[in-house]
């Protein structure tokens, strides 16, 4: 089955998950409701256009995290905040967390191969700006990212866990790919963990509130979906087919 590649990096990111009033969350790598967003921006698709959304969130998902990033918070100043009877307006002080210096590639698999190339020259040519959980977190890089070892297309023919366990690692900061290379062969190998949306019957599944029914701000709704956390070893072949 297909599958639609995507590299995921900024100097910042935020992936909401429960954020509530003055406190503003963001989970460990991108969710479904925020790469679904991201997609329907790239495609000029409304917020209020629930079917569409819906049909770009049955594509199956994977995320690995390249580059696990640092989770930092900032705060904003909310002004003219109104109490719980609409009075008494005042000026409020929220916390908002975001993970600096993340890397992660995003895998989407589909049988339906027209949808993912459509997504794909979108991404190239988005309708609207795209930016990671908030406007001020453009992409360092551009979104579609190159093929397995085998192929140079963002999408490509193998399925999605191939794609996490064999494409290229994104890494591209020179003292992480040379500490990589200079590493003992006979030392464990370095891990990279997946999340992959799963079967919710399987066993060893973990359930996320993340995947969007509707992005209409009046009615803003998310259902539940399973995913499988594992981890893929970086291997010598990911790290020479990336420095090559």
């Amino acid at each position: 089955m297909p599958t639609l590649l995507m590299c995921f990096d900024a100097p910042m990111q935020s992936w909401g998950t429960r954020s509530r009033f003055a406190s503003r969350d963001t989970a460990t790598e991108p969710t479904k409701s925020g790469v679904i967003g991201i997609l329907a921006a790239a495609l000029g698709i409304p917020q209020d256009a629930d079917e569409e959304i819906r049909t770009l969130a049955g594509l199956r998902m994977g995320v690995r995290i390249d580059r696990e990033g640092i989770l930092e918070s900032d705060f904003h100043t909310v002004q003219n905040v109104p109490n719980t009877e609409g009075k008494n307006h005042r000026t409020a002080v929220t916390q908002r967390f975001y993970l600096a210096n993340a890397l992660f590639l995003v895998a989407l698999e589909s049988d339906d191969t027209p949808l993912l190339h459509q997504l794909l020259n979108a991404l190239h040519r988005p309708h609207w700006p795209l930016h990671f959980g908030r406007k001020a977190f453009p992409p360092a890089r551009p979104l579609p990212t190159h093929g397995l070892p085998d192929e140079d297309q963002p999408v490509t023919a193998h399925p999605l866990e191939h794609a996490l366990r064999t494409h290229p690692w994104l890494e591209n900061h020179p003292h992480s790919t040379n500490r990589q290379h200079k590493r003992d062969t006979n030392t464990s190998p370095t891990w990279l963990r997946t999340v992959v949306d799963a079967d919710p019957f399987a066993l060893d599944v973990e359930l996320r509130h993340d995947f969007p029914l509707s992005f209409n701000p009046q009615q803003r709704s998310y259902a539940s979906r399973a995913v499988q956390i594992s981890h893929v070893a970086l291997t010598p072949e990911m790290i020479n087919s990336h420095t090559a």
